[in-house]
């Protein structure tokens, strides 16, 4: 790849993008042609005027977009912009993975000296030539750096939602967001309380109050003509006759399968509403919603604003993490507002101004806030990120057993002995480690390692390169297999125990990174 004299990306179909441009353009007549001449083409010419000239627009694009690299440097252009720099303000060429509909969007990054980031316009993978046409491409790329500039990293760094480098834009806005919902929601209780509280103390309207009092409660009596239904979660209708007191009036799907046409009914109107309708039979009521239950919705906001605000702390927390280094899981954080919710929302629901007014209310309270804590405390430790090392040695200093032992592993390269990837386990044991496919007992399929050709090279946390079957809390091991790199990834314990048994190598301390935090 060294010898790659240079880099042309543009749009693959060259056809397609011009006929879009001529059709954008015949749209573009036809639109001018109805504001420039009286009477000119139907509307519905114009209309389809209006729907092609986007298509125009697209096309242009395609036409112009053009990505060139050579031994001077890289540059790019589009429809609205063009840039440029030479190899040696060129710090790194690595991919940022996004997730798609049906499958992940491959993106080129550059980053320059300075710091800032483009992101190229082509290659864009997978493309209609296949994953390996854009992994070639970069590696293209990626070769005229090693060439004529000095690259920041040794490997291809990958940008993934899983690592260091994505941004917190999205957790940062949905945090404000749920944050003002819960916001809202307290606002309103002291407004929905009292509500409630004026309909269940209303009484019956007299002959002086009824001119002046909402507050108080009219009885009518109607005849319903006709019953609407509505399927799903829309809201079914109520007609009456004469349109007394109204045409019709919306209630729940349940309330409306009780009445028929015809059904004499009696309703209760409360400030200029009907809040009642009540038959020989059947009744509908209103719901107002106790304090309590909006009380709930805020705490759900809470606690739904503190789990965006976690992502937000690790991205902080990893900040001197490398950008394509996979951050430690916010599952215990999920783990310690499920914790909270179970103790907080009943509580909320019978305390919503929050203040416990019994003593059991104020234990209620006070231990479940130290359980919260403790949550916290511990989702904190868990999610700290760790150096990866090797295991502890067994107590007689032995690091493997006569008996086979069956750990999960894998191997992320397909070799003679992981054929097509097809080990989930490492046995160890009198025999030699082995790949298996099952976690045993017994070496059914178990394929033997050739431990005395391996030699390992590091140990790290997972990267954005080594995909998503990477659990995040399991290390990964470089090894020289011959004259290739093979990568080896488990839990860091089983890890460690695994490499001392090759024995062409000491099992390596971490590849360097921050400790324990």
């Amino acid at each position: 790849m060294s010898s790659v004299p240079e880099v042309t990306c543009r749009t693959r179909s060259k056809r397609l993008p011009w006929f879009f441009v001529g059709a954008g353009a015949a749209g573009l007549i036809l639109v001018a042609a109805r504001l420039v001449t009286p009477g000119g083409p139907p509307d519905w010419w114009v209309l389809t005027g209006l729907l092609l000239m986007p298509l125009g627009v697209g096309g242009a694009y395609a036409t112009v977009v053009r990505v060139h690299a050579d031994a001077d440097g890289l540059s790019y252009r589009t429809l609205l912009r063009r840039r440029g720099a030479r190899w040696t303000d060129i710090a790194d060429v690595r991919v940022n993975l996004r997730r798609g509909h049906h499958s992940d969007i491959h993106r080129v990054e550059v980053v320059t000296r300075g710091g800032a980031v483009w992101r190229l316009p082509l290659p864009v993978g997978p493309s209609s030539e296949g994953q390996d046409a854009f992994d070639d491409t970069v590696e293209k790329l990626r070769a005229l750096h090693r060439r004529h500039g000095t690259p920041g990293s040794d490997h291809l760094v990958v940008i993934t939602h899983r690592t260091a480098g994505r941004g917190g834009g999205l957790p940062a806005v949905l945090c404000v967001l749920f944050l003002v919902g819960a916001a809202l929601a307290a606002w309103f209780v002291p407004v929905v309380a009292e509500t409630r509280l004026a309909w269940t103390s209303a009484a019956p309207c007299s002959a002086e109050s009824a001119a002046h009092d909402r507050d108080c409660l009219t009885t009518l009596s109607s005849v319903i003509t006709r019953t609407e239904v509505k399927r799903g979660k829309g809201s079914s209708y109520l007609h009456f006759a004469d349109g007394r007191p109204v045409d019709r009036l919306a209630v729940s799907r349940e309330g409306a399968q009780g009445f028929e046409a015809g059904d004499r009914v009696r309703l209760t109107v409360w400030r200029g509403q009907v809040r009642e309708v009540v038959g020989e039979e059947h009744a509908w009521r209103e719901h107002f919603p106790a304090a309590g239950e909006v009380t709930v919705v805020a705490a759900l906001c809470v606690l739904a604003a503190g789990l965006s605000g976690t992502v937000i702390v690790q991205r902080r927390r990893g900040r001197r993490l490398p950008v394509d280094e996979v951050m430690p899981s916010s599952a215990p954080f999920a783990g310690a507002a499920l914790g909270t919710a179970v103790w907080a929302l009943p509580y909320c629901y019978r305390h919503p101004t929050l203040v416990p007014d019994t003593h059991g209310g104020l234990v209620w309270a006070g231990l479940g806030s130290l359980a919260s804590l403790a949550l916290a405390v511990w989702a904190w430790r868990a999610t700290r990120v760790r150096t990866p090392g090797p295991a502890p040695e067994t107590p007689d200093g032995t690091p493997l057993d006569d008996e086979d032992v069956f750990l999960p592993a894998r191997f992320l390269e397909s070799t003679d002995y992981n054929p097509d990837g097809f080990g989930t386990h490492i046995v160890l044991g009198a025999d030699g480690p082995a790949v298996t496919p099952h976690p045993g007992p017994g070496r059914f399929a178990a394929r033997p390692i050739p431990v005395e050709r391996l030699v390992v090279r590091t140990v790290r946390r997972p990267r954005g390169g080594d995909g998503d079957t990477v659990p995040k809390g399991w290390d990964v091991a470089e090894l020289d297999d011959g004259d290739r790199m093979i990568r080896l990834t488990a839990a860091p314990a089983h890890l460690g125990r695994i490499l001392r048994a090759f024995p062409a190598t000491d099992t390596p301390g971490p590849a360097g990174g921050p400790g324990e935090r």
